[in-house]
């Protein structure tokens, strides 16, 4: 097979290309990203990217679901590393603050990309449920829902997400230091 041939095979490129948009938006913002740049980077035409994402946004969508993915990844092993409950719950929010600096384009295309809209929080359901975002409900209702009123339940799960997402932003922006003792101190599940 000629190096050519071999240059255009893929086994899956769906995946391939929603790696390569995820390696290259660690470099820059979301809309920087570059459909060919993308396919050059994965080994193929700009056309075969059309075969899997009509376009640029269904690209974006599913890097933002494969960071979901990550983002989830990375709370189950803070909370396994943790004592169950508060402690594990506060695992958990410092790997938000943490998933948002290690991959800040990523993050900030996941929570309010051009014409996405932040993520809603998503309503308590059974099971641990595979989004982040679930993980984040399930989790505050399994500690704080027991016998709570539902705005009640649904303020704890506001609080907790504008504590973590706050600091990230502001981590971010750098309206402060992006110290890793300080995400420690102000991610606190005892504050929800």
């Amino acid at each position: 097979m000629s190096s050519e041939k071999s240059r255009y095979h893929h086994g899956d490129l769906r995946a391939a290309l929603i790696e390569e948009g995820l390696k290259l938006i660690d470099t820059g913002p979301a809309d920087a990203l570059s459909l060919r740049e993308i396919a050059r980077n994965a080994g193929v035409s700009a056309t075969a990217v059309y075969r899997h994402f009509p376009d640029k946004a269904a690209l974006l969508d599913a890097m933002c679901l494969e960071g979901d993915a990550r983002l989830g990844a990375a709370f189950k092993a803070a909370m396994a590393s943790a004592e169950p409950g508060l402690a594990a719950f506060s695992a958990m929010g410092q790997a938000y603050v943490r998933f948002a600096l290690a991959h800040p384009s990523l993050f900030r295309l996941m929570m309010a990309a051009p014409g996405r809209g932040p993520l809603p929080v998503p309503p308590p359901s059974a099971g641990d449920g595979g989004a982040a975002m679930q993980m984040l409900v399930n989790t505050i209702d399994s500690l704080f829902g027991a016998g709570v009123p539902a705005p009640v339940q649904e303020a704890r799960r506001l609080r907790a997400w504008a504590l973590v997402h706050g600091l990230a932003m502001l981590m971010l922006d750098g309206q402060v230091p992006a110290d890793p003792a300080l995400i420690d101190v102000v991610v606190d599940a005892r504050l929800i």
